[in-house]
């Protein structure tokens, strides 16, 4: 292959052909240039004057023994993490604590008492509680927690408050410790068709918390009626909340269990009630299971002696 000829248009051609073909679009200098060689001495003009604007830029030190150097250090920190001079820090506005709802007065629980007295049956209490506004928990919750089972049936079984599965479905007991009150009722003879299972709380407390006492103190006449509305044979109060708002006492439920109390309705009618532990509770404790278990025979047997 010969070199193409500079003054033949024909070869001038062909080798820019050539370059395209090969990915060279752009026409550079003859001689190599060196761009490396020309970067140093910019960047050796440019040293001396970033050295003079850091030294402008140093704070003055200031010798270690000057008194109260550590202190003022200190009092200059909250002022540069907040952009203000130090004399604006006491003063800046501070950030609002949140605080949860509550209800404020005596007003609802005789609201909710005199909504509950007014029911008939248990499906105007229902439409009561679901209609009533005055307990924080409702906005709170994703459903009311009415009842389940069988509102004709002997036994009734009343718990605290809902829990996450609980609100989730709308219905009492129906996880973890509704599976093991199903097998401690199964035990007996018993299940759902054959008791009636509420809570003393319809709504879920957020986080599952204890409900306050102004907030047990809304939802009892509810829980109130709602027993007498049933009228059953015997009731059970699952766990301490229970027993203590149903029965009136302040004793622990390892004191009040397996000991049959009463409860009295409004209408004046005693009710053989039967505090024990709460499932939830048993599957903290398993070794308790014993105890709950001697509860339930006693339920059994008054059940069977009451006809």
């Amino acid at each position: 292959m010969t070199a193409a000829s500079p003054n033949n248009p024909i070869d001038i051609a062909e080798l820019l052909a050539f370059y395209a073909s090969t990915g060279v679009d752009e026409a550079l200098e003859d001689t190599p240039v060196n761009r490396f060689a020309e970067a140093k001495p910019k960047q050796a003009e440019r040293a001396p004057a970033q050295a003079a604007t850091a030294r402008e830029s140093m704070p003055l030190e200031r010798p270690a023994s000057e008194p109260g150097l550590e202190a003022g250090r200190a009092a200059e920190r909250p002022a540069a993490s907040t952009g203000l001079d130090a004399s604006q820090v006491p003063d800046a506005p501070r950030r609002p604590t949140l605080t949860t709802a509550t209800v404020p007065d005596e007003g609802q629980i005789k609201l909710a008492r005199q909504l509950a007295a007014s029911a008939s049956t248990l499906d105007e209490l229902r439409q009561q509680m679901a209609a009533f506004d005055g307990c924080n928990l409702k906005f709170t919750a994703k459903n009311l927690v009415f009842a389940d089972g069988n509102p004709n049936a002997d036994l009734m079984l009343v718990g605290e408050a809902p829990g996450r599965d609980e609100d989730l479905e709308g219905l009492p007991f129906v996880g973890r410790s509704g599976r093991l009150l199903d097998s401690m009722l199964a035990a007996i003879g018993l299940d759902r068709t054959s008791a009636y299972i509420a809570n003393v709380i319809p709504w879920r407390p957020p986080g599952n918390r204890t409900p306050t006492p102004h907030e047990t103190e809304i939802c009892r006449p509810f829980i109130e009626r709602q027993i007498e509305l049933v009228n059953p044979k015997v009731l059970v109060n699952l766990g301490g909340p229970s027993a203590k708002t149903l029965l009136n006492t302040t004793e622990g439920i390892l004191r009040l269990r397996g000991n049959w109390r009463v409860h009295t309705t409004q209408s004046g009618i005693a009710i053989p009630a039967m505090p024990t532990l709460h499932p939830a509770y048993l599957l903290r404790t398993p070794a308790h299971k014993k105890l709950a278990w001697r509860d339930f025979l006693e339920v059994k047997a008054k059940l069977r002696a009451l006809g």
